[in-house]
């Protein structure tokens, strides 16, 4: 006899708003997702098994278009990433950041544009750059000093390789400590505060094989509120501006990251698209007009607000244990496929 399906919200949750915008209630409380019973799909597909609605990852996708009709969306695919989403990804005409070979070469073979890829990571191996080199990507984003004359070592003498710095602007925003990374002393970037982004600048405008469009930061994930990102437009012209009275330059390309927060449970808040854009492209205007810059192109990397809303985990309950005044359900999954609830305490709907 096999275990029992968890394909439906915990008893008295009527609000399906933080689920696919298609999912439907069943007879005997099941649910549907795109007109498709989720107990068909774990008895199909087995369990743990990822669950995406093709249907609402494209509107999202057109969604994003439609607020930043000039910016480059690129969807980061640490998120998720797929052959099939590579490629919903690629028709809804959106770039793609990607951290690692693996997602690169996946999105390569699922037939993505290598120009419209970013490499990002702040732990590139040779393979990594070599890779990205070969097939052609876009954009490599700088993450430490050593990358610069790495990339552009392997770049040869024959070549030139379009990169951009990643800047700590010096902003904390995000749903939780450990996915803050706009503040000082972490692992990503090169710091404002400390001219280590400055020097690093410098460095890549010394090397011939090197052409650097322009800047990035990320300043955290799971943000829900506007105002961290408009801070970080106005340190990152500051920094513009500062390295065109240095060094004579201006830059066409501004990345302004990702970490559009959703919401996890009914009532949750989640970041005002509309607004954002809104405001991102008003700050960024205003500053760059103010500085005498010309206005670079915005790029953002949303991920999870493409990919989360769009989809659901099924796991299959093993048993249930009560200890004290708490309850305990096991499920056929677990840091392997979704380790972001141990690691710091996020949400997993189906098991609260």
């Amino acid at each position: 006899m096999s275990a029992p399906l968890l394909t439906e919200p915990p008893t008295g949750l009527d609000d399906l708003s933080v689920f696919p915008a298609s999912t439907a209630r069943l007879p005997h409380g099941h649910l549907s997702i795109g007109g498709v019973p989720l107990a068909d799909l774990a008895d199909r597909f087995g369990t743990p098994v990822y669950v995406l609605d093709e249907d609402e990852v494209r509107s999202r996708c057109r969604t994003y278009r439609a607020a930043f009709p000039e910016a480059h969306v690129l969807y980061a695919a640490k998120a998720f990433l797929s052959r099939a989403m590579a490629r919903w990804i690629d028709e809804e005409g959106l770039g793609l950041d990607v951290c690692s070979v693996g997602e690169l070469e996946l999105a390569h073979a699922a037939g993505f544009p290598p120009e419209r890829m970013v490499l990002h990571g702040n732990a590139k191996t040779p393979r990594d750059i070599e890779t990205a080199l070969r097939l052609g990507v876009g954009r490599i984003v700088i993450d430490s000093p050593s990358e610069v004359a790495r990339i552009a070592a392997l770049t040869g003498t024959a070549g030139r390789q379009k990169v951009m710095v990643r800047v700590v602007p010096g902003v904390s925003a995000g749903g939780h400590e450990k996915i803050r990374t706009g503040t000082d002393g972490q692992k990503f970037g090169l710091s404002l505060t400390d001219g280590s982004a400055q020097h690093a600048i410098a460095r890549v405008l010394g090397q011939p094989q090197l052409e650097l469009t322009g800047l990035h930061c990320h300043i955290g994930s799971q943000i829900t509120d506007a105002k961290p990102y408009l801070v970080a437009v106005r340190r990152m012209v500051g920094l513009m501006a500062r390295v065109k009275d240095s060094h004579g330059v201006t830059f066409s390309e501004l990345d302004m990251g990702g970490g559009h927060g959703v919401a996890y449970r009914p009532g949750e808040a989640a970041l005002d698209l509309t607004a954002l854009a809104r405001r991102l492209g008003a700050e960024l205007a205003t500053g760059c007009a103010a500085a005498g810059l010309p206005l670079p192109r915005l790029a953002i990397e949303p991920g999870r607000a493409i990919a989360a809303p769009a989809g659901v985990a099924l796991y299959r309950v093993l048993s249930v244990k009560h200890t004290g005044p708490n309850m305990f359900v096991a499920v056929d999954g677990g840091m392997s496929d979704n380790p972001r609830p141990a690691l710091y305490g996020a949400c997993l709907l189906y098991t609260s």
